[in-house]
């Protein structure tokens, strides 16, 4: 199989999406390296057109004879009963051929290595790989390719790949298209909000949609009292610019970057043409050296294939990159109403520009209130008059309201035409011999990234001596010449003809037919794995599935969980041991406060309890310099944890203090047993995701002797989104700590947020989640410990929560059930928003 392209390898590598097998044969036409695209499950654009099995199959082909690498999506989290489909998916994706699956979870990561270890691994950007030491472990853990978190910045991207072990993988960066406002991999917003899960590749897209900031005093509990709306006009708070990096496409074609990468599985066959062929051109212009400078007519053409406002990103350290004013397609400005007829339903419009609407285009007539805009299609092209034109619009438009054009007619003609113009086929040098009579045929055909493809092929056809007229040479070539309807051209012939012979012209065309099929399959078999290779893999796969369907050798026995508590003050820590917790996640306000952990671990000390420092979700360089440096003297002042949400944070710790436990948060993404298993050598617990429904969950809890200690958050307003963007600041400017500030939504429901100590964004879900109902359930499946998240709400609330569930614990302990729905109810009287049994009871849509 061809090699992974790296960094380091000349030009970056365009990589294309492909939501369709129309948008595939676009992403080829227009010049792609390689596509991106998923079958019909286990992808990350659930909504997406996809490709059935027999479609998939035919794009790997497809794309292969003509040069370019398919990377197959399997990067959604995957559930426990799941695991084995996913291993024959996995075998079956070996071998037809794909160049590498990208995965999220972990534990698929793991069941690949073991099944298919010749199939290449990428690390999904939903793995939110963020720092070196991700990187690294990436390379550690068999993968040939990182997709960086989209909040790197050029130069942290510089400083991973002076890192030696990192080198060993290829780095990919998105370039084009939409931004998620969270942390790809971390965002729940969308899974609590409607049950459908982005992690499932279901995401209802929730940023995109309108909400105030709204502010207010806070009781004893930390919930709003006297909540106001903060003044401003913005009302898509959450709505993010796309990314374009094309204006300095010069700088990332000479950064330690393998493929530059273009979003848009969602998008139409037309939008990949158009996007990837002017990346395409340029990046060529670059690597041949030209004097390359961004070009006005391209801009403008990547803005009216799609655009929200763009914005060069984080990569390239744009000051914003948030369109807060409005969600949809800008296009890109026609002009300003300056009158409306009602009577004729006509606008006239003053144009902006020397852009001038034509017959098919789509308008967007805007006004401040995005709920208010009209759209319209142009039908006949308008005259223009003294820099005006009339349109018609199906409803009235006030005078100064923006005019764009949404939709170009033009640019799709131009879209088609590249996704018309004939493919650059594969060159063979064919030899031809006659043995016998009988002609021999034999290709040559270059192949990226490997040795030279000879195909030989003697055919069935014996030239019988010319009574009369022989064929001529020049016949001959022009039989055997003929390439059309196939993906190759005939770049020379060596044709060894002994002279005299014939056969008839149709019997030359049958063996020119045979012997070009057999050169595409002989191109095609040279993609995929050897025989001896898949039978291996197929065994393997059988084996690994097995394993999995057997019982597991030992089960967790019912036990009693213990108690542990997220808090951000000491006041915090001290309430919730008073309370009864057995573990203190302490995350202090600011991010690295050795001071006020040494006094938590001798609080936590004094009744025996732990104390673990929680470091924030994402831990980036500034972070990890100066917080490993601390973990020895704090281990030896009673910290005896770290709690992390990501592997290369673990590592970080584990290099500074190996004496030091690690605790792993939610942002791991624990679903099934397979990621348990592959996180218990490094982890002494993990807390499973929030969204497992019960009943996977105790299907990973089966794992009893390949996992490590599990732990379940049971109460508390889930943490839904983590974001770099500054949201509180950006609307308002600094807010006081004491205040309460969240998000109301159009069904009035208010979503919490909070700052870490480095100024990022948490959103936490409007109802709090409470599973105090569920301990004998919980407890019956030998679950080590529940958590209770009281970040933000107080030492009241914290050690309320903790004493409360404590009762309940010892509750179930003493076989008395009965005092927990008074429990619950003392619960519901201290909540924020109310209490649900979330996906713990309910599952998710699939």
């Amino acid at each position: 199989m061809p090699q992974d392209h790296h960094q380091g390898s000349g030009s970056p590598e365009l990589l294309a999406p492909a939501g369709s097998p129309e948008a595939l044969a676009a992403a080829v036409a227009a010049g792609a390296d390689a596509v991106y695209l998923a079958g019909r499950r286990f992808g990350a654009r659930h909504y997406a057109a996809n490709f059935s099995d027999e479609e998939l199959r035919s794009a790997v082909d497809y794309a292969h004879l003509r040069g370019v690498r398919v990377y197959v999506t399997v990067n959604t989290l995957v559930r426990d009963a799941e695991l084995p489909d996913v291993a024959r998916y996995l075998l079956w994706l070996y071998e037809i051929g794909a160049d590498a699956v990208l995965v999220q979870d972990t534990g698929v990561a793991s069941l690949a290595r073991e099944a298919v270890p010749d199939l290449p691994l990428h690390a999904s950007t939903q793995m939110t790989v963020h720092n070196r030491e991700g990187v690294a472990r990436a390379a550690r853990e068999g993968f040939s390719r990182v997709v960086l978190a989209r909040e790197l910045t050029l130069p942290e991207i510089e400083g991973i790949a002076e890192d030696a072990e990192a080198r060993r993988v290829g780095i990919e960066v998105f370039a084009h298209g939409a931004l998620c406002y969270c942390y790809s991999g971390q965002c729940l917003l969308s899974s609590v909000i409607g049950g459908r899960s982005g992690n499932r590749g279901m995401c209802a897209q929730p940023c995109r949609k309108p909400y105030l900031l709204v502010t207010a005093g806070m009781d004893d509990y930390g919930r709003p009292k006297d909540l106001r709306a903060v003044p401003g006009e913005d009302r898509y708070l959450l709505s993010t610019r796309d990314l374009c990096v094309y204006p300095h496409l010069d700088l990332l074609a000479r950064a330690p970057v393998a493929s530059l990468k273009i979003e848009g599985r969602m998008r139409s066959a037309e939008y990949v043409a158009t996007v990837t062929s002017i990346y395409r051109r340029a990046l060529d212009a670059i690597a041949a050296g030209e004097a390359w400078s961004p070009s006005r007519e391209d801009i403008r053409d990547l803005a009216l294939a799609f655009n929200r406002e763009f914005t060069e990103g984080y990569l390239l350290g744009a000051p914003d990159i948030m369109a807060r004013d409005r969600p949809g397609n800008r296009g890109i400005l026609l002009g300003t109403v300056i009158g409306y007829d009602p009577r004729r339903q006509e606008a006239t419009v003053r144009l902006t520009g020397d852009t001038v609407p034509r017959s098919g285009d789509g308008l967007a007539f805007c006004t401040d209130d995005p709920d208010e805009d009209v759209g319209a299609v142009v039908r006949g092209t308008p005259a223009v008059r003294r820099g005006t034109v009339r349109l018609s619009v199906p409803a009235p438009v006030g005078q100064g309201s923006r005019v764009f054009l949404t939709r170009s007619a033009d640019l799709e003609e131009r879209a088609k035409r590249v996704m018309e113009k004939p493919l650059q086929p594969l060159p063979l040098d064919v030899t031809v011999t006659w043995e016998d009579g009988t002609p021999c045929l034999e290709a040559i055909v270059a192949r990226n990234g490997g040795e030279p493809l000879r195909v030989r092929y003697r055919s069935d056809l014996l030239m019988e001596p010319a009574r009369s007229r022989p064929l001529t040479r020049d016949q001959i070539a022009e039989q055997l010449g003929k390439t059309g309807g196939t993906p190759f051209t005939i770049r020379k012939m060596d044709l060894r003809y002994p002279g005299g012979l014939f056969a008839p012209l149709g019997e030359l065309n049958r063996v020119r037919r045979t012997f070009l099929e057999r050169v595409e399959d002989a191109v095609l078999v040279a993609w995929r794995p050897g025989p001896d290779a898949v039978r291996a893999a197929r065994e393997r796969t059988e084996a690994a599935i097995a394993g999995m369907e057997r019982p597991a050798g030992s089960h967790r026995s019912p036990r009693l969980p213990s108690v542990s508590v997220y808090t951000d003050t000491l006041e915090g820590a001290e309430a919730v041991v008073r309370g009864g917790a057995r573990t203190v996640y302490l995350e202090p306000c600011t991010p690295v406060d050795p001071g006020l952990l040494e006094e938590a671990a001798a609080v936590c000390r004094e009744v025996g309890a732990d104390l673990v420092w929680k470091w924030p979700s994402i831990t980036r360089r500034d972070f990890l310099d100066a917080a490993s440096p601390l973990l020895p003297p704090l281990y030896e002042a009673g910290v005896r944890g770290v709690m992390v949400s990501g592997l290369g944070a673990a590592d970080a710790v584990r290099r500074a203090e190996p004496r030091m436990n690690l605790y792993g948060a939610a942002g791991l993404n624990v679903w099934n047993r397979r990621t348990a298993g592959a996180l218990a050598p490094l982890f002494l617990r993990c807390t499973t995701s929030p969204e497992l429904p019960a009943a996977d969950l105790a299907r990973v809890a089966t794992a009893a002797g390949d996992a490590p200690e599990l732990e379940v958050l049971v109460q508390g307003n889930i943490e839904a989104m983590v974001t770099e963007d500054r949201l509180a600041a950006a609307v308002v400017g600094e807010m006081p700590d004491s205040r309460f500030l969240g998000l109301k939504d159009r069904r009035n429901r208010v979503f919490p947020l909070r700052c870490d100590g480095e100024g990022r964004t948490y959103i936490a879900n409007a109802v709090e989640t409470c599973l105090l109902d569920h301990l004998p359930g919980i407890a019956g499946m030998g679950i080590e410990a529940v958590a209770i998240d009281a970040r933000g709400r107080g030492a009241r609330y914290a050690g309320d929560m903790a004493r409360l569930y404590r009762v309940g614990i010892d509750a179930v302990g003493r076989g008395d059930p009965g005092m927990l729905p008074g429990l619950k109810d003392e619960v519901k009287r201290r909540a924020l928003g109310g209490i649900t049994g979330g996906h713990f009871v309910r599952g998710l849509e699939e």
